[in-house]
């Protein structure tokens, strides 16, 4: 006689579920990790280019005597001609969706996702009706969540 021993082979759902558990739970870890980067990649990316603003800055104030005014900066002919050192990319923050040249503007007051560039004469007034006044100027980059416990990053002119 014989005797017909069915062993099942498989899962059970119990095992299926941890498994199941245990995959989401790395996965969910691995996309907090990569947003983490991603944020740290975006705020040093916005300090670089800020940085790289303000030299070209001082370049234009050390041949010129003054900053140039916020129309001016933004105006793409007025850019290559005056400070044609100064890359188009500086000028978008990294978060911009569409990183076309067309996006290439300051902002004149700080908001998250555009660099802002306020210019003043030494009084601290609006420089634009006469742009040779221009003498301060503010560039700010706004975090995204804080570095340092700071939400912007700030430069201002070295004068």
């Amino acid at each position: 006689m014989t005797s017909i021993n069915k062993k099942q082979k498989g899962f059970t759902v119990i095992e299926l579920l941890i498994v199941i558990i245990a995959v989401g739970i790395l996965g969910a870890i691995v996309i907090s990790t990569y947003s983490g980067i991603k944020v740290k990649e975006n705020n040093s990316t916005r300090q670089s280019d800020i940085k790289d603003i303000q030299t070209q800055l001082e370049a234009f104030y050390s041949q010129n005597g003054y900053y140039p005014s916020l129309n001016d900066i933004n105006n793409p002919a007025w850019r290559l001609k005056n400070m044609p050192n100064l890359k188009t990319s500086d000028l978008i923050d990294p978060t911009a969706k569409d990183r076309s040249p067309a996006d290439a503007k300051l902002a004149p007051l700080p908001a998250p996702g555009v660099f802002a560039y306020q210019v003043t004469d030494s009084n601290g007034n609006s420089c634009e009706s006469n742009v040779t006044s221009c003498a301060k100027y503010t560039l700010t980059a706004t975090f995204q969540g804080k570095v340092n416990g700071q939400a912007t990053y700030v430069k201002k002119n070295l004068d």
